[in-house]
């Protein structure tokens, strides 16, 4: 009995094992399988996703947090695509941007200045929107400027900073004038009017630095593009024609009139802006964003906003120095049609009017509209002088745009001061400037 006790309990036994063997084989190959379906998943969800870089300087002057809720509001909408937002101040910005283009590291969606952007297409470094516009069927009509070479688009500016005269209302109360001028000959009379050296206020400031030499662009060529002159022809430097020449006389008389603030020749952009609000000037031309800026540095100044004047009997639309937040392409970036995406939905009316109002700026899209357009005199004041004019920036696009300014500065500055002509200043300038497009 004991013998076949013992048979029949290791027959139970080998049977519960061979069942395990079976169980366990059986288990092995489900988890296998379970284990080659999430990797196929995780590979496959890797692949469909795709994260694209955008790098800017735009976030850290934006409210904090506004930025990244647009583009939390672009991948809700686009699902499988994901935004990393590269963000710094915009001289380190463009540090990176212009070594990404040399070593071909550039993000897939790029902040632009349209001064860098000649450069970068003889790089080949950033794509042609066109090609995209019409792959995607994109109305490009609903855009406010875009920068081309070519006939090609590689830029487009998705805010506007537009510079408006700005007046100090107190200082020409006092002066007894009554509005603001409109024409370079009001404006001649209201600078001498409002100038009193023996207090420290002039009626006029003009930055020259060469160190920063945009006050060639904003505060010297934009009386030339406020009475719809050029300094180009046919993309080429033309600066020793009359609209240039009448320019730099009307200056020069500012000048020698002794209404401009002194300094000039090493003052920068910040500076102008902190002689007009310690109110030692009573009229500069500057940046739509320095509106805020002036109020919190002083609540208490009274100032408004104007066209900047044109050529007395001038009745044409008149051009409006602006600056721009552009948006570009990488030429070697893996998802251009996501990248596109990216750049349609901030350019779309909806987007566009909030960015706009975040940015207290002027939309890229036509249609957009900024909140502070109603609720706020200055901007609705400056949107009309906007609407009414015309973006006019010769230097957007040009190879080199600020060594050009530099040049035409370091001519300018002598004939201010009287020691050299003007058809010297706008000889050597132009010799100068051919050199750059040759």
């Amino acid at each position: 009995m004991d013998s076949e006790l013992e048979q029949d309990t290791g027959a139970f036994y080998r049977s519960i094992h061979k069942g395990e063997k079976r169980m366990n084989k059986s288990m092995r190959i489900f988890l296998a399988l379970a284990l080659l379906a999430f990797v196929v998943g995780v590979q496959t969800y890797a692949q469909d996703e795709v994260t694209l870089e955008f790098t800017q300087w735009w976030e850290p002057e934006l409210p904090e947090g506004s930025f990244r809720a647009l583009m939390d509001e672009f991948e809700a909408a686009n699902p499988g695509i994901k935004v990393e937002l590269i963000s710094g101040p915009y001289a380190s910005t463009k540090e990176q941007v212009i070594a990404g283009a040399v070593a071909g590291t550039m993000s897939d969606v790029v902040g632009l200045d349209g001064a860098w952007v000649s450069d970068f297409v003889k790089q080949g470094s950033i794509a042609n929107l066109t090609e995209l516009m019409t792959q995607a069927g994109f109305d490009d009509s609903e855009l406010a400027s875009q920068i081309q070479l070519g006939g090609a688009t590689y830029m487009i500016p998705v805010v506007n900073f537009v510079y408006p005269v700005f007046v100090n209302l107190d200082l020409m109360e006092a002066a007894g004038i009554a509005s603001p001028p409109t024409t370079r000959t009001e404006f001649a009379d209201a600078a001498a009017k409002l100038t009193n050296p023996d207090n420290n206020v002039y009626g006029w400031v003009l930055p020259l630095s060469m160190e920063q030499p945009n006050g060639i662009q904003n505060d010297v060529m934009s009386w030339l593009w406020a009475s719809g002159g050029s300094m180009m022809k046919d993309g080429m430097p033309d600066l020793t024609n009359d609209g240039v020449r009448s320019t730099m006389e009307y200056i020069k008389g500012l000048w020698d009139a002794g209404v401009i603030a002194p300094g000039s020749f090493s003052m920068k952009e910040q500076d102008k802006v902190e002689e007009f609000v310690n109110g030692r000037v009573g009229m500069m031309i500057s940046s739509l964003a320095h509106i805020n800026l002036i109020r919190e540095r002083n609540p208490d100044l009274n100032f408004a906003i104007t066209a900047l004047p044109a050529e007395d009997g001038y009745t044409g639309k008149r051009g409006l120095p602006y600056a721009s937040w552009g948006i570009g392409i990488s030429a070697t970036s893996e998802h251009p049609a996501e990248a596109w995406k990216l750049v349609q939905f901030l350019m779309s009316a909806e987007t566009n009017s909030k960015l706009s109002s975040i940015a207290n700026a002027f939309p890229g899209n036509v249609n957009a509209t900024p909140d502070f357009v109603q609720s706020d005199e200055l901007f609705g004041a400056a949107f009309q002088v906007f609407q009414d004019g015309y973006l006019a920036n010769e230097f957007t696009g040009l190879p080199v745009a600020e060594d050009l300014m530099r040049q035409f500065s370091e001519q300018f500055q002598p004939y201010l001061d009287g020691s050299q002509s003007l058809d010297d200043t706008l000889n050597n300038a132009q010799a100068s400037w051919m050199e750059s497009f040759e």
